[in-house]
């Protein structure tokens, strides 16, 4: 298999772009004009849908009044609003990158209007030349899960469609994949359904976990000693007694910090391992490690964020403001078969993160000015 991928096709929405969470918005503002309220349980009823087929389900559920032509054409221009806001998923902007400077063949093949996709594409630098060739839904008889999109992609590119690796989010950008004769990696957009994308050759959390290397192709060079730089972001609030899952299973005391003052910011971030700077208003700044999981405890609708300072404190320090700086991954979320496995692992992750922090690289961001005196949440610069 590794010797023969020559051609890579990429799906956008949900997979290169978080649309879900663009869309989701305005059909909320629109469900709220309509007397209706929106309920992001049912978010994944869209997902890998046509842009007729997603209205329709609207339409559907909430019961509106209007034929599935009329709630189109009055909530595209409140969509095409909002396309440059649209962010890139976790990985995106890396993985184009890679694909360009290493020569690879790329497409893009999406369930939306070619017009919808170049808008899309348009207010991401580089990645519009980055696409040997852009298939859209209006341009085949049928969208996913019909195979016609894929290889109208393989065609255009002159490729044979066993030769290409499809990146899809969505069960019918799979399946069209597989129907199509390719190779596929689902990075499920939906949370915890992995055991439902048992048909994709290989099921990733994030693009941050794609290894070109499996498949032949060119590998990444910028993981460094297990770990892999990211662009850094900053989130804080006041330490809160949490679920006691850290310290009183795992023997691991963990913080916890209240999800809903950095909601916005962890929902840009894939679940897994990550590490970097934590800042302690009265006692100093430390070294940590931390973990972003989708939490059963709201359905798996919501992330909690873990982080575990690799200090021994004498005592616990609730109520304190508690800063982190975020700077590099480790690895995705994962099931363990024990829990003597979990918290082996963890420990493992300790010390990678405990080593990898005194590379200059990740060194330099304990002096950020962050640590010490929080002005926001997210990533709008360096802390520095």
């Amino acid at each position: 298999m590794s010797q023969l991928i020559s051609h890579v096709i990429l799906d956008l929405d949900g997979t290169l772009l978080n649309t879900g969470s663009i869309v989701s918005k305005v059909v909320k503002t629109f469900l709220a004009k309509n007397g209706k309220t929106w309920d992001s349980k049912k978010a994944h009823k869209l997902v890998g849908k046509t842009p007729y087929e997603a209205a329709a389900v609207v339409l559907e559920d909430y019961g509106l009044p209007y034929s599935t032509a009329e709630f189109l054409s009055m909530i595209a221009p409140m969509l095409s609003e909002q396309w440059c806001n649209i962010k890139p998923l976790p990985g995106a902007n890396r993985l184009i990158k890679h694909l360009r400077s290493n020569g690879v063949p790329t497409a893009l093949a999406s369930n939306s209007p070619r017009s919808n996709i170049v808008a899309k594409i348009s207010c991401h630098q580089g990645w519009k030349e980055s696409f040997s060739a852009i298939v859209g839904g209006d341009e085949v008889e049928k969208g996913k899960p019909s195979p016609d999109i894929f290889l109208e992609a393989a065609k255009r590119m002159n490729a044979t469609p066993s030769n290409c690796l499809v990146i899809e989010d969505s069960l019918p950008g799979v399946a069209a994949g597989k129907a199509a004769g390719m190779h596929v990696i689902a990075v499920p957009s939906v949370p915890k359904k992995t055991a439902e994308f048992s048909s994709a050759d290989e099921v990733i959390d994030s693009l941050l976990d794609v290894r070109p290397e499996k498949w032949g192709l060119p590998p990444f060079n910028d993981w460094i000693e297990d770990t892999l730089p990211i662009e850094p972001w900053f989130i804080s609030g006041p330490v809160i007694k949490g679920f006691g899952r850290g310290s009183k299973v795992l023997g691991i005391p963990t913080a916890n910090l209240p999800a809903e003052n950095f909601a916005d910011v962890v929902s840009e971030h894939t679940s897994g391992v990550y590490f970097g700077w934590a800042g302690l208003s009265t006692r100093g700044i430390y070294k940590m490690v931390m973990s972003i999981g989708w939490n059963p405890y709201f359905d798996n609708t919501e992330k909690t964020v873990e982080p575990w300072l690799l200090h021994n404190f004498d005592e616990d320090f609730y109520g304190e403001e508690l800063r982190l700086a975020i700077v590099g991954y480790i690895r995705p979320e994962a099931n363990f078969p024990s829990l003597e496995s979990l918290i082996e692992r963890i420990h493992v992750d300790g010390k990678i993160a405990e080593k990898a922090l005194d590379l200059p690289i990740y060194a330099r961001y304990k002096d950020s000015q962050y640590l010490r005196n929080p002005l926001q949440q997210g990533s709008a610069s360096d802390g520095s």
